[in-house]
């Protein structure tokens, strides 16, 4: 949840995308083709070159046979749990619950009593097991629970992105986080059946940390986890026990994100890393484990430009795939010193760029109607003092005095304390920015909840009236002009 824009594009069959609503079907691809050069490349012994030979000669033989696709009936594409051609996804993120973040929770950190603890790392690191154990089961069972899946429902949404840390599924020695959240992610799925919703299952941290960002489960200065082989088929693995625990599970379970965010600012090998990873990890999606699975794919788009994935994992032997990007206005000071006007421009213009794709249906993945940096922690907890780092809003961010907007006082906290000029402001980000999303594939707000930041609430915002009870019904349907 950090640094520009996010966008979750569905790649469709072909080359272009029909345009929504003109009752176009989706072009078929040849299924059955691909899953005979999985199966055939799967079952060959690994005797070296001889095994890469064969499944590049069968991949070859299915391509030519797709020429012959007008000649053939129809093959059925990929069956997903959700018509992602056809219908826009509208959902929540469900941040804060399986995966810690000091500013969704920040009374399980302050309760620590320990400036040290910053992160879900260090929340198993300096505490006794038992006491941080028992502090994350009673999280576990009261942050989310059936009744939140229930009222996401009653919201005309349609889609939960589950968050989870790899911890959760295994861990190595020295690595000191808590496990416990694989029963709490399978009651999710139910709930999610129960009342008619689908699941993303998003790996939000990876081995050795994948950005370096609290939300990854250890903050640091560098990310380490392209760094190490071992990390990369750790992932891998794990991508491959989420598709195989799911494989029967994909009308609920209709998306699995490998990887949040990997941090492609950081330089061309995460990149590097990161592009093979994607193709690694479809490949457990569509067979875990010799088995088929249906799942889409949804890869980050490691903070690199919509555009540059364009030739990326396309025809024909990728199908169902999602490209994942996160569209905030808030993380660098002169973002924080647009005025409304300006942000709400902003979005709207990202909607006519959206619009104006023609390889890409694009679905933002994560984004907020807060327009501040101001929630306490959303920049991190210092580690030795245990206090706030600071909001560029208000300029106590380290750098930013000189760039400072105004006072954080009523914009974050409490909706209560929230002025109703403030709230008519979220209103019209909220609105602008779900009006401009929603002339590609749809989004998926982060987060539900949060302690003390209901600006970013999209539960608060429904009890608070910046949020509609039908997230079609717009009170400002004319704000993007």
């Amino acid at each position: 949840m950090r640094i520009g824009t996010l966008q979750m594009a569905f790649r469709l069959s072909t080359r272009r995308r029909p345009t929504v609503g003109s009752g176009n079907v989706l072009p078929i691809r040849h299924r059955a083709l691909n899953r005979i050069v999985l199966i055939l490349c799967a079952t060959i012994a690994p005797i070296g070159t001889y095994q890469v030979r064969v499944c590049l000669l069968t991949r070859a033989l299915a391509a030519s046979l797709v020429g012959l696709s007008t000649l053939l009936p129809a093959i059925q594409a990929l069956t997903t749990g959700f018509p992602y051609e056809s219908q826009k996804i509208r959902g929540v993120n469900l941040g804060g619950w399986l995966v810690l973040e000091p500013w969704i929770t920040p009374s399980l950190f302050d309760n620590t009593g320990n400036p040290k603890i910053i992160d879900e790392w260090t929340f198993g690191q300096y505490q006794d097991h038992v006491t941080a154990l028992a502090t994350l089961k009673d999280h576990w069972n009261t942050w989310i629970t059936e009744e939140d899946f229930k009222e996401i429902a009653a919201a005309g949404l349609n889609h939960v992105r589950l968050p989870i840390g790899y911890w959760a599924f295994e861990t190595s020695a020295g690595e000191p986080y808590i496990k416990g959240q694989l029963p709490y992610l399978r009651k999710a799925v139910g709930w999610a059946r129960k009342h008619g919703l689908k699941v993303i299952v998003d790996l939000h941290g990876a081995p050795g940390s994948q950005n370096g960002f609290d939300n990854s489960g250890q903050k640091k200065d560098y990310p380490e986890w392209h760094k190490a082989q071992s990390n990369v088929d750790r992932s891998n693995a794990i991508i491959e026990q989420i598709a195989f625990m799911f494989k029967d599970q994909t009308g609920v379970v209709s998306a699995i994100a490998p990887l949040n965010e990997p941090a492609g600012f950081k330089g061309q090998d995460v990149i590097d890393t990161t592009e093979q990873y994607w193709k690694d990890s479809y490949e457990r999606i569509r067979n875990p484990k010799g088995q088929p699975g249906n799942a889409v794919s949804v890869i980050h788009d490691a903070f690199q430009p919509l555009d540059s994935w364009n030739n990326f994992m396309t025809d024909p032997h990728y199908e169902g795939v999602i490209l994942d990007t996160h569209s905030y206005q808030i993380f660098s000071p002169a973002e924080n010193q647009l005025s409304q006007s300006q942000h709400i421009r902003a979005a709207c213009d990202f909607g006519n760029t959206l619009r104006s794709s023609n390889r890409l249906a694009v679905v933002v993945g994560e984004w907020t109607p807060s327009m501040t940096d101001c929630a306490k922690y959303l920049n991190g907890r210092d580690g030795k003092t245990g206090r706030d780092v600071g909001s560029r809003y208000d300029g106590s961010y380290p750098g930013t005095s000189q760039s400072r907007v105004g006072s954080c006082d009523g914009r974050t906290g409490r909706a209560s304390t929230f002025s109703s000029s403030y709230k008519t402001s979220l209103a019209k980000t909220w609105e602008a920015q779900a009006m401009s999303f929603e002339k590609s594939q749809g989004w998926i707000q982060w987060t539900w909840k949060a302690e003390i930041a209901d600006e970013w609430s999209y539960k608060a915002g429904l009890a608070n009236g910046w949020i509609p009870q039908d997230p079609t019904n717009y009170q400002y349907p004319h704000i993007c002009g």
